[in-house]
């Protein structure tokens, strides 16, 4: 028998190896009825990371929709109504570890109405696992949860072949499907995609490699995770420290808690402060097992600083030589998670970090079809909807772009009534150095010098002005015009073919402040020219342009008619005015 001091020597030991073994965080994905939950629970199963009063319960379930012993998806579908339904509804994160590596499993719903879920679950993920049935191929909602991944900025992909059983383990099925996928993940640039054939049902090549797929040489599914390098979601390199949090606890002590988004601190450190610009050092990072000598992302901690600056939950500290974008104006890609679609100009909470400020959505740039991942004009947002926006927030943030941070790059959307999250986004780009559109912004006295102000030219006509690009064929601007026209609009088509950029945005403002629907047609795509007049026509700019090889023109007509009625002015009633 080992002396105590070694047998305790050599327990400290094994607990210090066990913690610094890495954590892999991975999410599934697919549509519903690939068979995420029993491919998840056969992993378990067969990894030895179920207890066995856990498995002793399953087996004695009355619920058993597979055609095995063990139905495995009960290990992790534990909510009764998803038991009940045999789907998954709710995220359902499990832990496990294996000799070599220890994994945070996150269980994702596939019905279409939870995706809202799956977006949650993934949003952490340095991996998806994304299933694909063998008997159906991809679908609408493998091909929604494939986008939202790529958006997520997830880097690596794993597509689990599933059901090959019910397929005889056919290898030409698996590769057709293997090259569907990988040409799938061309278009949404994920470069490091592995695919495995697996029988989640049946265990095979989960864990071990089987011997009915002897054509794949490939790594099981679980060799995979265990091996796969760890990308560390997008950090910023500079300092990045959102404040959560004043710690005074009396006279003598004065911290600021939060959680490191970005960077490295030390005692001694420059930060800049947000909003007041104030700059100052870090006098020490404190804990409550003692003082750091260093703070890493992630790590959340007090810091202390020299100067008694002006600081509350919401603000940020960060690196004097490289700031984050200070902005009330920003694109962003958002996942509409709400049965309510989204309201252009409704005022809604922005949480960013630890901030909240009020904003809206100004302008939707496009919709993404998930089918085809094409760009399309939209005048709404319903549920699941995936979609690139404006943004204008009440007060500043303090942001990078998604792609440099996950931390200060992502925020959501909530109704103020319902405190319910309605959006989930991931900020593209800074738009506080485009010009705010000098026709519908103007101000209020430039409206008085006019004598006839453009927002009573607008209340007369019965909408606000707005651009709508169309394509230049068969007569159809003249169409569209009438059309509009007859439909109680103030509308005016004009060729853009041929008209520089300048040229054509100084033409189009006075019709702008004049309250036209001007319909600007062009045989060619509208990049040269789309700044200049966007910058005049800011949020009611529609391109119909980019899609018009879709539609024929009848549709089109329909979907520009959609558009067009989001500009009316609502009156209160009994107000006169021009009625379409």
């Amino acid at each position: 028998m080992l002396p105590a001091p070694e047998l305790r020597d050599g327990f400290e030991e094994f607990l210090q190896q066990d913690l610094d073994k890495e954590l892999l965080r991975f999410s599934t994905a697919g549509s519903v009825d690939d068979g995420k939950s029993t491919l998840i629970g056969r992993l378990l199963q067969d990894a030895k990371g179920v207890y066995e009063d856990q498995l002793a319960a399953v087996r004695k379930s009355r619920l058993n929709r597979s055609t095995g012993p063990i139905d495995f998806s009960l290990l992790t579908d534990g909510l009764r109504a998803e038991r009940e339904q045999g789907i998954t509804i709710d995220v359902a994160y499990r832990y496990f570890q294996t000799p070599k590596r220890k994994f945070i499993i996150a269980d994702t719903p596939g019905h279409e109405q939870y995706t809202r879920n799956m977006a949650t679950g993934a949003s952490t993920a340095h991996l998806a696992v994304i299933l694909v049935d063998a008997t159906k191929g991809l679908l609408p909602q493998t091909r929604r949860h494939s986008y939202i991944a790529s958006l997520l900025g997830i880097p690596k992909i794993l597509a689990a072949i599933n059901k090959m059983d019910l397929m005889g383990y056919s290898e030409d099925v698996f590769l057709q499907l293997q090259d569907d996928f990988l040409a799938l993940a061309e278009r949404l640039n994920i470069s490091a995609v592995q695919c495995v054939p697996v029988s989640a049902l049946d265990g095979d090549n989960v864990v071990t490699r089987s011997a009915k797929t002897p054509w794949y040489s490939g790594p099981a599914l679980l060799e995979h995770l265990e091996t796969v390098s760890i990308q560390v979601a997008s950090e910023s390199a500079d300092v990045r420290f959102p404040v959560q949090y004043v710690i005074r606890p009396d006279a003598t002590f004065r911290g600021f808690a939060g959680q490191i988004a970005g960077g490295v601190l030390r005692p001694g450190d420059p930060v800049l402060a947000f909003p007041s610009r104030q700059v100052t050092q870090v006098q020490s990072i404190v804990t409550y097992d003692g003082e750091l000598a260093e703070a890493v992302p992630s790590q959340s901690v007090v810091l202390r600083l020299k100067d008694e600056i002006d600081l509350s939950r919401g603000d940020m500290l960060v690196s004097p030589e490289n700031p984050p974008s200070f902005s009330q104006r920003f694109s962003a890609s958002i996942v509409w998670l709400h049965e309510k679609p989204l309201e252009l100009d409704r005022t809604y909470v922005v949480k960013h970090t630890t901030r909240h400020v009020k904003g809206r959505v100004t302008r939707i740039r496009h919709r993404i079809d998930v089918n085809t991942f094409m760009q399309e004009p939209a005048y709404e947002l319903a549920m699941n909807g995936i979609a690139l926006v404006e943004v204008e927030t009440s007060a500043p943030l303090f942001f990078d772009s998604y792609d440099q941070s996950r931390a200060t790059g992502s925020f959501i959307l909530i109704d103020a009534l319902s405190n319910a999250t309605v959006a989930a986004g991931m900020i593209r780009e800074d738009l506080q150095h485009l010009p705010i559109p000098g026709a519908l912004q103007a101000s209020e006295s430039a409206m008085n010098s006019q004598g006839v102000a453009p927002a009573e030219r607008f209340e007369r006509h019965g909408h606000r002005p707005a651009i709508f690009v169309i394509p230049n064929q068969n007569k159809f601007a003249q169409s569209v015009e009438r059309a509009l026209f007859e439909a109680g609009f103030e509308a005016i088509a004009w060729n853009a073919d041929g008209i520089r950029s300048e040229a054509l945005a100084a033409a189009i403002h006075p019709l702008l402040s004049a309250g036209y629907v001007v319909l600007l047609s062009s045989e060619s795509t509208f990049l040269e020219t789309s700044f200049a007049v966007g910058s005049v026509a800011g949020n009611a700019l529609f391109d119909f342009l980019a899609e018009a090889s879709r539609f024929n023109a009848a549709d089109r007509t329909e979907q520009i008619l959609r558009q067009a009625e989001s500009l009316r002015i609502k009156r209160p009633a009994g107000k006169p005015g021009r009625e379409g």
